[in-house]
C-alpha cells in the first residue's frame, strides 16, 4: 500500500477526550508493501490511539517483480535496512503488542516467504504475509471514521504498488466497538509500481495515460454486486487511501510542503479532482519531481496512481471523494487495542 511521509501525531479517530486511566500500553503496527515500508507505534486514548512514534521510507521492494517474478537482491536489502530501523524504533519504545504485515510483493514473489525467513534472521521481525482479504477489511477498518455519517455508504479504495482495492462499505456503526460492514470488494493485481513498470512512468502522453487506464477497467468488470452498486452510487461517496489521493489533495491547495493534518479528511469534488489530474498529467518528470508534494520518490509514479482512480471513477463515478492519510497500520493498530479491551463499555455510537 502506498503513502505519505511519518506522521508525528495522529489519531485513528476523533481526538481529544483525556488519556485512558490505565498503565500505558504501546503498540506497534508495520506494513511493508509493494513500495513503502511505514511503522505506527501508538498508546490508546479514550476515543482511539495517539501515536508517539512514526517512520515511513520508500523501499520499492517489487520493483521489477513484475518481469522477473522475483524479489531482486537490491530491493530486499533495501527493505531489510529500513526493517531494521522499525525493530530498533519498537524496541527502544518497549512495545508489548504489534503486528508486522506484509502485502502484495510478498504475496505474489517466488521468493516471498524467503525474503521473511531472512528478515526474521536478520531482525529478529517476524512478518506476516496477509491475503487480500485480510488486507481490504484492514483498510476499511482504518479509514472508515472518515465516512460521511450522513451517506449510505461510501466506496473505499486503497491504490497500492502492486495491488489496488476497491470496497463497498455499508454506512458504519457502532464506533470504536463496531466493525465496518463489508458490502463487496474487489482487489487488482495492479498497482502503481506494477503499472508505471509496464507503460513507463517518467514521460507519460497521452496515449500512454489511456493505455495505463484501459488496463485496468477491464479489471473491475467482475466486481461483486455490480448492479446493485451502480444503482447505490447517488448514495455513496469514495473514500481514498494511498499516496496518489494525498498527493492530489496536497497539489490542489498548493502546499509548500506536504501536510497531513489539512489532507487528511479533505473533499474533493469531481471538478477539483479532473482539474488537478490535468495538471499532473500537464508536468514534465522535472516539474513533477521538483513539486513539494511529489518529489523524486513518487515522481515516476503519480500518473500511474491517478490513471487507476480515473479507472475507478469511470466505472463507478461518485460525485465527492474524501482523503485519508490513514489505512493499513490504523486498521491493525485498531484492531489489536479493540481485540485487548480498550475501549470496553465505550457506548457505540
Amino acid at each position: 500500500m502506498d503513502d505519505r511521509a511519518p506522521r508525528q501525531s495522529a489519531a485513528a479517530l476523533p481526538a481529544g477526550a483525556p488519556p485512558m486511566r490505565r498503565p500505558e500500553v504501546l503498540y506497534a503496527a508495520l506494513d511493508l508493501g509493494t513500495n513503502n515500508c511505514r511503522l505506527l507505534i501508538a498508546r490508546p486514548v479514550w476515543d482511539g490511539f495517539r501515536v508517539v512514534d512514526a517512520f515511513s521510507r520508500i523501499v520499492r521492494l517489487g520493483e521489477g517483480l513484475g518481469s522477473s517474478g522475483r524479489l531482486s537482491h537490491e530491493a530486499i536489502t533495501r527493505a531489510v535496512e529500513a526493517l531494521k530501523i522499525c525493530r530498533d524504533k519498537i524496541a527502544a519504545r518497549g512495545v508489548k503488542r504489534a503486528r508486522l504485515i506484509a502485502t502484495e510483493a510478498c504475496r505474489s514473489a517466488e521468493n516471498g516467504h524467503d525474503f521473511s525467513a531472512r528478515v526474521r534472521d536478520e531482525t529478529g521481525l517476524e512478518l506476516e504475509i496477509i491475503d487480500r482479504a485480510t488486507e481490504a477489511r484492514l483498510a476499511a477498518l482504518g479509514c472508515s471514521p472518515l465516512a460521511d455519517p450522513n451517506a449510505d455508504g461510501v466506496l473505499l479504495f486503497d491504490i497500492g504498488g502492486g495491488s489496488s482495492e476497491l470496497v463497498w462499505l455499508d454506512r458504519p456503526k457502532g464506533g470504536l466497538t463496531g466493525e465496518p460492514r463489508i458490502r463487496s470488494w474487489i482487489s487488482l493485481p495492479v498497482g502503481v509500481v506494477t503499472l508505471a513498470e509496464r507503460h513507463g512512468g517518467v514521460d507519460v502522453s497521452e496515449e500512454i495515460f489511456e493505455a495505463m487506464v484501459q488496463d485496468v477497467v477491464p479489471m473491475l468488470a467482475d466486481f461483486p454486486e455490480r448492479e446493485h452498486l451502480e444503482a447505490a452510487l447517488p448514495r455513496l461517496h469514495m473514500l481514498g487511501t494511498s499516496g496518489t489521493v494525498t498527493t492530489l489533495a496536497g497539489v490542489h491547495m498548493n502546499l509548500p510542503r506536504y501536510d497531513r493534518r489539512r489532507v487528511d479528511g479533505a473533499w474533493l469534488e469531481c471538478a477539483q479532482i479532473d482539474h488537478v489530474v490535468g495538471q499532473l498529467r500537464g508536468m514534465s518528470y522535472d516539474e513533477r519531481v521538483a513539486n513539494p508534494c511529489i518529489g523524486r520518490e513518487r515522481a515516476d509514479l503519480v500518473l500511474a496512481g491517478c490513471a487507476i482512480l480515473e479507472a475507478f471513477r469511470r466505472t463507478f463515478p461518485c460525485t465527492r471523494l474524501r482523503v485519508a492519510d490513514r489505512g493499513l497500520r490504523e486498521g491493525m493498530l485498531i484492531d489489536l487495542m479493540r481485540a485487548d479491551g480498550m475501549w470496553r463499555g465505550k457506548r457505540a455510537s
